[in-house]
């Protein structure tokens, strides 16, 4: 009798696997749905997050929001941040006492301020998007476990990963026996590795073949562990609890952000969200209590010594942890006012970490971002937001490979641009969890809201400066100051562009610049051509320019169809002095219709009709309207490199093109 034979495991082949769907897959999904990568995106809970974990947004991550096109979702439903304030003890009564106000964030850095709601909301924002892009061809997979992940042996899809499908009975969140939704399974490193019963049947299993796997598996990344990568940094002795409530009280301050130090009681951070609900950040207790002593309610339990960097110490026993004792710690911090609760939304407690992953991929193939790189404490408000824009750096960046438009050596500019992030963070969130945590006396009061006014830039995600490197045109040794050309004083290379508004040309409408740069995945040439009707030498260049880039052999029409890029005629002329014919053709192309586009051609020239704040990029980004520049923006927005306004400029750029571009090497088009 013949012996049954086991079924071949079902495989598939994907251009793009992501493990993890987190606010880093999440955005990484975004992406390669925008630019039709063929992408299998998975996750092993197989429920959403709908209420707790991360919360807030800052100004930066908006700004992407606006550019994939649903940034007014959000706008409807966040709570938005416009004034801080400072509690401290009173030094004779001990009790807390405002001492002083600031704005929160820094005013006029973006059109967007600091603004916080729940991560399910923002997830929900991306899933909605990711299946608009996509046309419902990607979307989370759950519940699925990677089993095992090998590099090598097929070289078209050289990743090979081997997932199990578990029983969603057994991929939920842990509650700990808690009736109140919380994290406490996010906290402590194992957590999410425990899969009791998991079905061990074949049929469970799937083999994906991919070219490219993003590890955005948070803080306990199986990714990383497979990679053999370290995640070196330490845990602190600090441990704080939060609670999401509707609050019933009489503390005057409730629906702004503040910082509270109390004199005996330790320290809270208020975090006003949406639909009346409030986040508290509270300090609980020191690490450093072993069992000799006699805690109140002991919730830290004492791994024999003190913590030493990288290695694991004094832990959080979860199953001390409530709701209600957390309650209590903030109560008493509170004094004297009052605080009891309407709502109890969710709650958790979590033990400061800052920790760095020493490498962020494995030999181009498996990349890690988000917490699976770097973990530091939630009261910066950076987590979910520095992981976003891990992805949005990398993402565009393997989607371009991918469709063969770009050689892989830009992948490496993903590790170099993100640590860098990611290590002033840890060094700022350091700082913060130091102040935050300390006793009145032990920090004076001016340096704990000296470093909370530093850090306020940073936090705003708006102040990220880019090093040298092969798609950032600037000298290597500007690595650690802001570099600008001096054709654009006002544009470092290497940051975000500013926002500023200007009319559109064809029908006189202001627009907000940044509402026309939406997220294509193009490279963008923002021709700044100054004010050529009243410069003849202008007209003639712009002419020239145009003239160049209409010759076939310089290849724009085919990086147009390509979508690798975008050209903007930005002029500093009167825009209802000059004639829409004025403009050479290759800035007014029509399709294979006949249609054209009206929306590349644009004046920086004001007052408009109904606005009275058009007219200022030029001043804003130090450009002389007699002189103009021409200036590259990545697909992430970023400034790459500026050049003059004439042929020899644009030939300047297709050659630094042509370092990276398939199709454009140096030289070769001009």
């Amino acid at each position: 009798m013949a012996v049954p034979t086991q079924p071949p495991l079902k495989e598939s082949k994907v251009d793009v696997l992501i493990v993890g769907a987190g606010p880093a897959g999440y955005m990484a999904a975004l992406w390669l749905a925008r630019l039709g990568i063929n992408t299998k995106f998975i996750d092993k809970r197989s429920t959403k997050i709908f209420t707790g974990q991360a919360d807030g947004l800052q100004p930066r991550v908006l700004e992407v929001f606006e550019t994939f096109g649903f940034v007014d979702r959000a706008l409807k439903e966040v709570a938005v941040g416009y004034e801080a304030c400072f509690y401290e003890p009173h030094p004779e009564t001990g009790r807390i006492r405002r001492v002083d106000k600031i704005p929160e964030g820094v005013p006029g850095i973006s059109r967007f301020n600091g603004s916080v709601i729940h991560q399910g909301r923002i997830e929900t924002w991306l899933s909605d998007a990711i299946e608009e892009f996509s046309g419902g061809k990607i979307a989370v997979e759950r519940p699925f476990l990677p089993e095992s992940l090998e590099i090598g042996g097929d070289e078209e899809y050289p990743v090979k990963v081997v997932l199990r499908k578990l029983p969603d009975d057994k991929a939920g969140p842990e509650q700990f026996g808690h009736k109140v939704q919380n994290g406490l399974y996010r906290q402590f490193e194992g957590d999410q590795n425990q899969q009791n019963g998991v079905d061990s049947q074949e049929d469970s299993l799937e083999v994906v073949r991919a070219k490219y796997v993003l590890g955005c598996d948070g803080a306990h990344s199986w990714v990383r562990k497979q990679l053999g990568i370290e995640h070196k940094g330490e845990t602190t002795d600090y441990v704080w609890g939060v609670l999401d409530i509707v609050p019933v009280t009489d503390f005057p301050d409730i629906r702004k952000r503040c910082s509270i130090h109390s004199k005996d009681g330790g320290s809270i951070m208020v975090i006003p969200r949406e639909n009346g609900i409030v986040r508290l950040y509270i300090q609980l207790r020191e690490g450093a209590q072993h069992e000799d002593q006699d805690p109140v309610t002991p919730i830290i339990s004492a791994a024999g010594e003190k913590e030493k960097p990288g290695k694991k110490g004094v832990r959080v026993d979860r199953t001390k942890l409530t709701a209600e004792h957390i309650l209590a710690t903030a109560q008493n911090i509170f004094q004297p006012y009052s605080l009891e609760v309407a709502e109890m939304h969710w709650f958790t407690a979590y033990q400061i970490g800052q920790r760095v992953a020493t490498s962020f991929q494995k030999d181009e193939r498996v990349f890690i971002a988000g917490d699976a790189c770097h973990t530091h404490s939630p009261k910066a408000g950076q987590g979910m937001n520095v992981s976003m824009m891990d992805t949005f750096n990398l993402a565009w960046k393997v989607a371009y490979v991918v469709k063969g438009l770009a050689r892989p050596s830009i992948l490496s500019t993903y590790e170099s641009e993100r640590r860098a992030v990611a290590e002033e963070l840890i060094a700022y969130d350091q700082r913060l969890s130091r102040l935050f945590s300390s006793k009145p006396g032990e920090i004076a009061t001016e340096e704990f809201r000296a470093v909370i006014d530093r850090g306020s830039a940073f936090t705003t995600g708006c102040t990220v400066d880019y090093a040298s490197s092969l798609l950032m045109d600037k000298p290597a040794d500007a690595a650690a100051e802001r570099y600008a050309s001096p054709l654009a004083t006002g544009l470092a290379i290497g940051m975000r562009l500013p926002d500023a508004k200007m009319i559109m040309q064809s029908d006189a409408r202001p627009w907000f610049l940044n509402q026309r740069l939406l997220s294509t995945g193009q490279f963008r040439l923002l021709i700044f051509m100054g004010d050529y009707a009243s410069v003849p030498a202008l007209r003639a260049q712009m002419d020239g320019i145009g003239a160049f880039l209409a010759e076939p052999a310089n290849s724009l029409q085919k990086l147009r169809d390509d979508g690798v890029l975008q050209t903007l005629l930005i002029h500093a002329s009167r825009q209802d002095k000059v004639e829409w014919d004025d403009f050479p053709a290759v800035f007014r192309p029509r399709d294979e219709r006949g249609v054209m586009d009206y929306w590349l051609v644009m004046a920086d020239s004001g007052p408009s009709w109904h606005d009275d704040k058009t007219g200022e990029a030029y001043e804003k980004y130090g450009i002389s309207k007699d002189v103009g520049a021409v200036v590259v923006l990545r697909p992430d927005g970023y400034v790459a490199k500026v050049a003059e306004p004439t042929v020899d400029g644009v030939k300047d750029i297709w050659k630094w093109l042509g370092r990276f571009v398939v199709g454009l090497e140096s030289g070769a088009t001009l």
